[in-house]
C-alpha cells in the first residue's frame, strides 16, 4: 500500500470518527444518568463523571458516547457487587 492510500485511509478513519461526536446539553445527561445537577457537578469534581467541553462562552455539552460509556460502567459495577 503506497503512502497515498494510507494517508486516505486515515483520513476516512478520523472523519467517520468526528461524525460519531454528539454532543448533549445537561437536560440529556441527567435524563440518561438519573443524577441531580447537583450530583452530577459534585462528580465531575470529584473525577468520577466525564467533564463538559466548552464550546463559546459560558456554553458547554458532554459527548453522549462518554456519558453512556459511564453509564455501562455502573451497570458493570453494580453487576459485579450482585455477584459477590
Amino acid at each position: 500500500m503506497d503512502q497515498q492510500a494510507i494517508d486516505t485511509a486515515i483520513e476516512r478513519r478520523a472523519s467517520s470518527n468526528r461524525a460519531d461526536i454528539r454532543f448533549i446539553r445537561l437536560k440529556e445527561v441527567i435524563a440518561i444518568c438519573g443524577k441531580s445537577r447537583s450530583s452530577v457537578y459534585d462528580a465531575i469534581k470529584k473525577g468520577a463523571f466525564p467533564r463538559p467541553v466548552k464550546l463559546q462562552g459560558r456554553s458547554a455539552a458532554w459527548i453522549k458516547s462518554e456519558v453512556e460509556q459511564w453509564a455501562v460502567q455502573c451497570i458493570r459495577a453494580s453487576r459485579r457487587d450482585c455477584d459477590s
